[in-house]
């Protein structure tokens, strides 16, 4: 007896593929492509220094320009853009999805959180085992390229701007602004509290928008299906 194959693991078809494609768009699919060959020239010409001078002078020189109170102030941003915090908001986003029964949005916002951290955390950082900033501010573990800090802000805030504003349009233009804003806080943090080095932000800003490119055109091309 010959079994059929489910549709849920049958291999999609040339069609559906050409569609994805042809939602990412030949921009976006030159964008990736640069943030990509920036994540390839860094590793190329900075990790193999043995010291990180520009790196490091870019730390010094925020340490030297940044008052000491709004220092404090970068350190609690810090504090709260880390892993357990950012998972909690994550929860009580997958909770607002669930309530309001957007299924789609609620997987894909699922998928792109946690496959971020895989990404980054268990295939990119083991591959270049690249030592923190001495001196740092706060308590932190693990490698440091590229950064995980400017991978996830960029892919979850980003993918919530995205669905927020599609319900609702009239917050969309403080949803953007609110969004940049907070990401860009979140990495100068990164830097003040001596985490990362700007490299490392730099490489994960452009690995988290190849991700983010991926999820989001993968969230346009399932509601599609769905609505077709």
């Amino acid at each position: 007896m010959i079994r059929t194959q489910s549709p849920i693991f049958r291999a999609p078809s040339p069609a559906a593929i050409r569609r994805w494609f042809e939602l990412f768009g030949p921009l976006r699919l030159l964008l990736c492509g640069l943030a990509a060959l920036v994540v390839i020239l860094i590793e190329q010409l900075v990790l193999t220094q043995e010291k990180p001078v520009f790196d490091e002078a870019v730390l010094v020189w925020l340490a030297e320009r940044i008052p000491e109170g709004l220092g404090r102030v970068l350190v609690v941003v810090y504090q709260l853009s880390g892993t357990q915090f950012t998972a909690m908001l994550v929860m009580a986003a997958l909770i607002f999805l669930l309530i309001k029964r957007s299924w789609n949005q609620l997987i894909w916002l699922a998928i792109s959180t946690s496959g971020i951290l895989l990404i980054v955390d268990r295939w990119l950082k083991p591959q270049f085992d690249r030592a923190r900033p001495l001196g740092r501010l706060v308590e932190v573990i693990g490698r440091s390229f590229p950064s995980g800090h400017a991978a996830g802000a960029v892919v979850f805030y980003f993918l919530m701007y995205t669905i927020l504003s599609e319900r609702y349009p009239q917050l969309r233009r403080p949803l953007l602004l609110g969004s940049a804003l907070w990401v860009a806080l979140i990495w100068i943090s990164t830097l003040y509290c001596r985490v990362h080095w700007l490299t490392d932000i730099v490489a994960g800003a452009a690995v988290g928008f190849i991700w983010l490119s991926i999820c989001l055109t993968s969230l346009r091309f399932c509601a599609g299906r769905q609505s077709g």
